[in-house]
Order: C-alpha cells, then sequence, then structure tokens
C-alpha cells in the first residue's frame, strides 16, 4: 500500500473542507430562500426530517444504527436543547439580516468555546488567548455598533445561537470519548425536529409547491455534506492547517448575498469581521497542542459538531 505524502494529505483534508464549507453555506442559502416563504418552524422540521432521513440511509457508512445506542442520555437531551436553540436562533437571524452579517456574528461561536473551556473543562486560557476573545468581541460592536440601531433581535438571536453552538462544542468533549460523530450529529437533529413539530401543530403551515420541497430536500442534503467535509478533513489535518480555509465561508456569504440579494456590506462590517477573523484564528494557533480544540470553528452552519475520537 502506498502511503500518502504530508502534502498530498494536507490537499486532501483542504478539500474535504472546502467541500463541508460548501454545504453549510449551500445550507444558508437555501434557509435564507426558504423563510422568505414559509415559517421559521416549518423550515426547522423539514430541513431536520430531510437531514435525518439521510443520516439513516447513509447509517451504514458510520457504524450503522447500532452506534446510536447509549447511556448517556441526559447528555444527549442537554446537546438537543443546544442545537434547537443554535438552529433556531440563527435562522431567525438569518430571515431577518444580510447573509454574512449573520455569518460573521456566528463566527464568534470559537471564542465562546474559549471563554467557556475555562469554566465547564478546568483548562487554562493564558492571558494572549483571553485578550484575542475580548478584541474579537470587540470586532462584534464594530459590526453591531450599539447606537446605531443595527442591535436588532436578529442579531441578538444570532449571537445567542453561536454561544448555543460553543455549548455543542464543549459538550463534545465530555461525550467524545463515549459516542462517535454519527450519534453526535443525529441526536442534535432530532430535538430540533421534535421541537418544531410541536411548534408547527398550531403554527401556519405551508404546503411546498416543488420548487419548496426542492429547496427543503437540499437543504437537508447540504447540512450532511457539511457534516462529511467537515470531519472528513479535520481527520487528515490539524485545525493550524485548515482553519484559515474556514473563513472561505464569508467570502462565499458576501458574495452570494450580493449576487442573489443585492446585500452590500458596510466597511464597519468588513472592519468587524476581520477583527473576529483574526482574533479566532490567534486563538487556534496558541491552542495548538492544548487539551482545548479548535475543530469547532465552522460549528456555526454546520450545525453539528465532531467527536474528538474520530
Amino acid at each position: 500500500m502506498v502511503q500518502e505524502s504530508h502534502d498530498e494529505s494536507v490537499g486532501k483534508a483542504i478539500g474535504w473542507l472546502l467541500l463541508g464549507i460548501a454545504g453549510g453555506l449551500g445550507l444558508d442559502l437555501c434557509a435564507k430562500a426558504l423563510l422568505a416563504s414559509y415559517s421559521l418552524e416549518q423550515f426547522v422540521f423539514l430541513r431536520s426530517l430531510a437531514g435525518l432521513t439521510i443520516f439513516f440511509l447513509l447509517a451504514k457508512q458510520f457504524g450503522g444504527l447500532r452506534s446510536l445506542a447509549t447511556a448517556r442520555w441526559k447528555w444527549h437531551v442537554l446537546r438537543t436543547l443546544f442545537a434547537s436553540g443554535a438552529m433556531f436562533g440563527f435562522f431567525f437571524g438569518l430571515a431577518h439580516m444580510p447573509l454574512v452579517n449573520a455569518l460573521t456574528l456566528g463566527f464568534t461561536a470559537p471564542l465562546m468555546v474559549t471563554a467557556l473551556a475555562v469554566p465547564f473543562l478546568g483548562e487554562h486560557v493564558g492571558w494572549r488567548r483571553w485578550l484575542a476573545v475580548i478584541v474579537g468581541f470587540g470586532g462584534v460592536l464594530i459590526v453591531l455598533r450599539p447606537g446605531a440601531g443595527l442591535l436588532s433581535p436578529a442579531s441578538i438571536a444570532v449571537l445567542i445561537a453561536a454561544f448555543c453552538y460553543a455549548c455543542l462544542a464543549i459538550t463534545a468533549r465530555h461525550l467524545g470519548k463515549t459516542e462517535n460523530s454519527f450519534s453526535l450529529s443525529v441526536y442534535v437533529i432530532a430535538g430540533p425536529l421534535l421541537i418544531s413539530g410541536v411548534l408547527s401543530i398550531d403554527g401556519a403551515w405551508v404546503a411546498p409547491d416543488a420548487a419548496g420541497w426542492t429547496l427543503f430536500i437540499l437543504a437537508g442534503s447540504c447540512s450532511v455534506i457539511a457534516w462529511i467535509g467537515i470531519i472528513g478533513g479535520y481527520r487528515r489535518a490539524s485545525p493550524a492547517v485548515l482553519a484559515p480555509f474556514e473563513y472561505t465561508a464569508l467570502l462565499g456569504g458576501a458574495a452570494a448575498g450580493y449576487l442573489i440579494w443585492d446585500e452590500v456590506p458596510d466597511r464597519w462590517v468588513v472592519i468587524g469581521a476581520i477583527v473576529i477573523i483574526a482574533s479566532g484564528l490567534f486563538v487556534v494557533y496558541r491552542e495548538i497542542g492544548s487539551v482545548i480544540s479548535g475543530r469547532y470553528l465552522r460549528a456555526s452552519t454546520a450545525s453539528l459538531s465532531q467527536s474528538s475520537n474520530d
């Protein structure tokens, strides 16, 4: 068997990661288009249903349905609550603000992971990383510019979603030794599916047309592609190598927002995004070799977490 060279392995890792990023961005584009015609709870329900169906069809590739067996139900229930907050919060914000703005605020999740790792994982975070976290949230203030009317329910919802995604990453650290990435991902889709289904009972349900069904199925497919791509990338290379490529999602989001919805980010959003990106990258490079995982930068759009032992 011919062993891959380091360059070949890194190249494949980048390719897998870019596939995952494309899947995450595709999910966001489908969501923004669908939320113009369908309620948030209906979108979450049908998107989750499509994604869960595809996951079950692919189950054999990831250990089969037996890999879903668990004795740690309380942790999974907690994660479904975080997943629901993340999904409802992000997509609510996405429906009411420019795409690149939502993505920029969503990328505060890795900074939150660093901060939360101290009280919940007992990790030591040095003053340089704390400074990076503070500077990163300074970037959030630049984007939102309190007093300029941009601190809206939509932006608050996205920040809450980022916090929930960070909590998903933290709880994945607790479950990583006993649960695989397939079970971690399936359960966090099942939770929002059940909650949105209950909320849809008394809500306004619009029967999707052919185009609507196509987008719903595409959204579910993109979420699975994002999961496969991200895990495929991080199995082959370290966060230090891949982290810069994660932020191509912002470039893709800016381009798509402009071409599809005529959204043009102002200079303050661009400056704030640069500050958040720089802070996030600094944190990743400082965390290399530490216990804290830097694998969750893309959690803001993939809606999925990875286990550390995959």
